[in-house]
């Protein structure tokens, strides 16, 4: 089986697979060949590919030879004019956003393994794509917003007088606000989080950041963890609190989502107009709508004093490490998806495989991608 590994295109620096992690992959079996200067921007040129014998082709001979494709993104749409029937496509695919990427996918008879839909089981950690960028985008938020905030974060005592901490508010206790607050709490600030999941509040409570408990939530054991939407009246009781917390704080590190939905809005433009001068607010759920009801994605805004950052797009803004841990995901997937002699066999016995097949044989399978697709 030949393994193909794409340049990212629009913008995006991550490579599916660096040299190393290409070569685990080719220990498993399969040939590996990659587009020409797809690592180029996350510092791996073909020469590094070609030490681990990973040669490297053009974009149509990739897609002319491979039999598994690997991106970080989806390919192009008009990519899949150059796909042939029965040719399998790896990638985060963002089900319910690219619906009729996926639509047409499945109608040209390919199979589509969607990283982002890999069940979220014990099991499946060491393939969590979603985790592994999550760290990323926590860890850089958090240096982003400390080099824009016209403050310290940590107390300084010294003969010119005391500053005091930098105060932090966290929307959203997964993955990435975890790790922002693990990295805030490093630097010194004081750090409260929210989230409507209860079960959070002792992983908070050890990174040393303070549960701010909203009474009343919903919470969905069948979510799998992830937070779920939630009643008016406890939209109303969140707002209040929210406001109050975030016009104490001097950032805001908003990284709340629904899957499949948008973003809930937790941060209204009263809020902001109300939050301290020179004020930084991070907003993470940017792609989705954001958390915050001034954020526009791509973009960083100054209202009254307050600096707006929509940025859903860190991980981009790291390739390397990104690219290494992106690369490492996919290769803990293959392990359980290649049989001995390197070919691809799709299980669907095994809940891991048949949850992150999208699409398969002209048909929809994995249960969460019928779920983001409301099919029945």
């Amino acid at each position: 089986m030949i393994t193909g590994i794409l340049r990212e295109v629009a913008g995006e620096k991550r490579v599916a697979m660096l040299p190393g992690e290409a070569a685990l992959l080719k220990k498993l079996g399969p040939e590996v060949i990659i587009e020409k200067n797809a690592g180029l921007n996350a510092f791996s040129a073909d020469e590094e590919y070609l030490k681990v014998e990973v040669p490297s082709f053009s974009r149509q001979e990739i897609f002319s030879r491979s039999d598994l494709i690997i991106s970080v993104n989806p390919v192009p749409e008009s990519d899949i004019d150059l796909c042939r029937e029965g040719q399998v496509l790896c990638s985060v695919v963002n089900v319910a956003e690219n619906s009729e990427w996926l639509g047409k996918a499945r109608s040209a008879g390919l199979t589509v393994l969607a990283l982002d839909i890999i069940p979220r089981t014990t099991r499946a950690q060491a393939m969590d794509i979603l985790s592994s960028m999550a760290t990323v985008s926590g860890y850089k938020a958090v240096l982003d917003a400390a080099n824009r905030l016209p403050a310290f974060f940590p107390m300084f005592m010294s003969a010119a007088g005391t500053i005091k901490p930098a105060r932090m508010l966290i929307l959203g206790a997964g993955v990435a606000g975890l790790q922002a607050l693990a990295i805030a709490r490093k630097l010194g600030a004081v750090v409260e989080v929210f989230d409507v999941r209860s079960a959070v509040r002792e992983e908070v409570e050890s990174l040393g950041g303070r549960f701010v408990e909203v009474e009343g939530a919903t919470e969905d054991e069948s979510a799998g963890g992830y937070a779920v939407e939630q009643t008016e009246e406890f939209r109303v009781k969140q707002r209040e609190l929210i406001q109050q917390r975030a016009i104490a704080a001097d950032v805001v590190i908003a990284s709340a989502q629904i899957p499949g939905k948008r973003a809930p809005l937790l941060l209204s433009g009263e809020t902001v107009s109300s939050m301290k001068p020179g004020s930084v607010i991070i907003d993470l759920a940017a792609s989705t709508g954001g958390n915050c009801e001034l954020t526009e994605n791509g973009k960083t805004i100054n209202v009254n004093g307050v600096e707006i950052v929509g940025k859903s797009d860190y991980p981009s803004g790291m390739p390397a490490d990104a690219s290494k841990m992106f690369g490492n995901n996919i290769v803990s997937l293959m392990k359980i998806l290649l049989d001995k002699d390197g070919n691809l066999v799709l299980d669907m016995e095994d809940e891991i495989i048949r949850g992150t097949i999208a699409v398969h044989a002209g048909e929809y399978v994995s249960d969460r991608a019928r779920q983001l697709l409301n099919i029945k």
